[in-house]
């Protein structure tokens, strides 16, 4: 049996694309604009003020989550989000490394 596409890249690289995957869409990039604005919000919140269905809410609230920008802790029938301070510096780092990388400063290309 082959290997997956993802198992011939490093760990780095997996994760970096991953969460550039999670951050590629726009409703997700102003949840958590919005989150941050609120620094906490109720789902329900987010559907009203984004102006998206409630499940398509949920769906980009789970994706932020499965990379570990967000969390959420119940209360009552309501689960209340916010940013993951923690994630949010480590992930910040990641990409901050990444994007700053020297370029070869070949004049020839392009």
């Amino acid at each position: 049996m082959g290997i997956t596409k993802s198992e011939i890249f490093s760990p780095l690289q997996n994760e970096i694309a991953n969460l550039a995957r999670v951050l590629g869409h726009p409703a997700r990039i102003a949840i958590l604009q919005q989150i941050m604005k609120s620094e906490s919000c109720i789902c329900g919140d987010l559907a009203m003020e984004i102006g998206l269905a409630q499940p398509t809410i949920s769906q980009h609230l789970k994706e932020l989550k499965s990379v570990g920008l967000i969390k959420g802790t119940i209360e009552g029938v309501k689960v209340c989000y916010c940013i993951d301070q923690e994630n949010w510096k480590q992930m910040n780092g990641l990409l901050t490394e990444f994007f700053n990388q020297n370029l070869n400063n070949n004049n020839d290309c392009c």
